[in-house]
Order: structure tokens, then C-alpha cells, then sequence
């Protein structure tokens, strides 16, 4: 493990994607703060606020007030779950840096644990893998199955199964992660392709102690997109494999279109001509739509722009914008 970067930087830094959380977030600090206060470290608890509208860039204020380990960064626009923790990432100070959500399904507690494993065994990545998944819906569990079970078969690194954002780096493992170039990175798959050390930890996923989930339907295919097209190049291959099955189709439809001439069997059927142009077409969409989400990825990266815009952190003493 290397030092801290910055002077009278922390020892432990945890981030915290925080979004609409006015519910949660006293029951969220307080459980936290009794953690962090007994793991013997000193500590900074990181804040991103993704562009909340409810009570909780208030509440964060005067949770400050009386905590002063914790340091708020807000970002001028919701950018997104991911994006929030990479801002956090890229502001945390620590030699350990852990990252959880705010709704308690992670129990804060893991993190004493988290600590001693990774300083026992010398480990650069230490999952919280979640065993027990009966307080999400089935919906919830039926479809983090199949992302876990489509990104194994697309032979990209996912690490532990049931393992989300919810782990432990070390300082090298966050300035490896925040050096990639990459927009719109998906860290439950950037951080197992490092390859560096990693131990395992489970535990019981909660229930959400309060609040409604910030992380509709949407989100979740925006997150099965970024992670198959930034992590594997199947869905091209895929294409290309259709491209080769459509076109055997022709030639074996043309072989018969020429039998069928020579013998007098001309008549076109009109199910079979509709059938094949509308199979054919549907071909060429999909494969039209999987290139366009790799030059559309191809493109953003191209124009540079910041996934995220911070408007304030706390830690330079700043006023923030009215």
C-alpha cells in the first residue's frame, strides 16, 4: 500500500453517491459515524451530491455543522450513478477509499471489516458480495442474474458475482481507476480487469431503510449498455455473424429462385417474400443498432467532454454558487 497523496491526507476516505436521500440520510450518518469513529483511522466521508433537488444538500450542511469529517462535493447536474462515484474517486484523499450507497441495503458496519482484510492480507480490492439477496424484489434479482450471467458469457471480468460498488482500493487501485481515458465507466468491471489482489467479504443485502430507489428501469439498461459495449467487442462479432447467416440465407433463397425458374415453379408466394424482407430488415437494424452504440461511444470519448460538472466542495472553504 502507498502513502497518501496529499499532505494530512486521511487514512480512510469513504464515498458516498448521494441523490434525493433527504429520507435516508440522518439514519445514513449516524450509523456511519459510529463505524468510522471506532475503526481507529482517520477519516473523511466524501459526499457526492448528484444534483439533489429535495432537502439533502440542507441536511449535508448541517450534518457538517456538528461532523467535521465530512466533506460534501456537489455536482451542478444529476450525471448519473457511476459518474457520481468517479467524481468522488477523483477527490478522495485516503490510502483506503471505500465506496457505498446511502440507502443502508450495504451495512455500514462491513467496513471495520473491510479494513482489517485488506491490512491483514495485503489486498488492493476487497468485494462486499451480497449472498442474500431476499429483500430485492424478484423483478431486481431475475435481472442482476442475467447481467452477472451475460457479462460472464461475454467473457469480460465482472469479479465476485452479486458484487456491485459496494468495496474497498487501496491509493493505487483508485489512481489506476481514475487514470483510464474511458467515459461512462462501469466500476464493477474497470476495477476486477486491474487483476490486482482481492479478497472477498458477503454479507446480507437490507432492505432500502427509507426513501424509494433512485435507480429506475432506465438506469439499469443504461448500465447493461455501458457495460457490454465498454467491456467486450461480442455484440460486434454478433454482427457480424448475422451478416454472414443472412447473407447464406439469400444465396440458398436465390439457388431456389433459379430452381424454381428452370422447373416453371415461378409464382411468388406473397407470406414468403413478406417473412424474408421483414427478417432481413430486422437483421439489419440490430446490426446497425449494435455498431451505432460503439461509434456513439467512439464519439463522446472523441469530443472529450466531462461526464460530470462540479459546482462545489466543501474542502476549499468556498461558498457555493448561488
Amino acid at each position: 500500500m502507498t502513502s497518501p497523496q496529499h499532505p494530512g491526507a486521511p487514512a480512510l476516505t469513504v464515498v458516498v453517491p448521494m441523490f434525493d436521500e433527504q429520507d435516508v440520510l440522518p439514519l445514513f450518518v449516524q450509523r456511519l459515524r459510529a463505524v468510522l469513529d471506532g475503526v481507529g483511522l482517520d477519516y473523511e466521508v466524501l459526499v457526492v451530491d448528484d444534483g439533489s433537488t429535495d432537502a439533502t444538500p440542507v441536511l449535508l450542511a448541517r450534518e457538517r455543522h456538528t461532523w467535521p469529517q465530512l466533506r460534501v462535493v456537489r455536482l451542478r447536474a444529476n450525471a448519473g450513478h457511476q459518474a457520481a462515484i468517479s467524481a468522488g474517486l477523483e477527490r478522495a484523499r485516503g490510502e483506503l477509499v471505500v465506496t457505498i450507497d446511502a440507502d443502508l441495503q450495504d451495512p455500514p458496519e462491513l467496513i471495520a471489516d473491510m479494513v482489517r482484510l485488506a491490512r491483514e492480507e495485503a489486498l488492493d480490492v476487497v468485494y462486499a458480495v451480497r449472498d442474500d439477496r431476499s429483500a430485492d424484489t424478484r423483478f431486481k434479482r431475475v435481472t442482476a442474474g442475467g447481467y452477472y450471467d451475460t457479462m460472464r458469457r461475454l467473457g469480460a471480468d465482472h469479479g465476485p458475482a452479486n458484487a456491485g460498488d459496494f468495496r474497498l482500493m487501496t491509493r493505487a487501485t483508485v489512481d489506476a481507476v481514475t487514470a483510464l481515458p474511458e467515459h461512462h465507466r462501469v466500476l464493477r468491471l474497470v476495477v476486477p480487469s486491474l487483476g490486482f489482489p482481492s479478497g472477498v467479504l458477503t454479507y446480507r443485502r437490507d432492505e432500502r431503510a427509507a426513501g424509494r430507489s433512485k435507480y429506475p428501469l432506465s438506469s439499469m439498461v443504461r448500465l447493461a449498455l455501458d457495460s457490454i459495449t465498454g467491456a467486450s467487442i461480442a455484440p460486434l462479432r454478433l454482427a457480424t455473424w448475422l451478416g454472414f447467416i443472412g447473407a447464406a440465407v439469400a444465396l440458398g433463397l436465390l439457388v431456389y429462385a433459379l430452381v424454381g425458374y428452370a422447373v416453371g415453379l415461378t409464382v411468388p408466394g406473397w407470406t414468403s417474400t413478406f417473412m424474408v424482407v421483414t427478417a432481413v430488415g430486422g437483421v439489419q437494424l440490430l446490426c446497425l443498432g449494435i455498431l451505432g452504440e460503439y461509434v456513439g461511444r467512439t464519439y463522446t470519448m472523441q469530443l472529450g467532454r466531462p461526464t460530470y460538472y462540479v459546482a462545489h466542495d466543501s474542502l476549499t472553504g468556498e461558498d457555493p454558487p448561488d
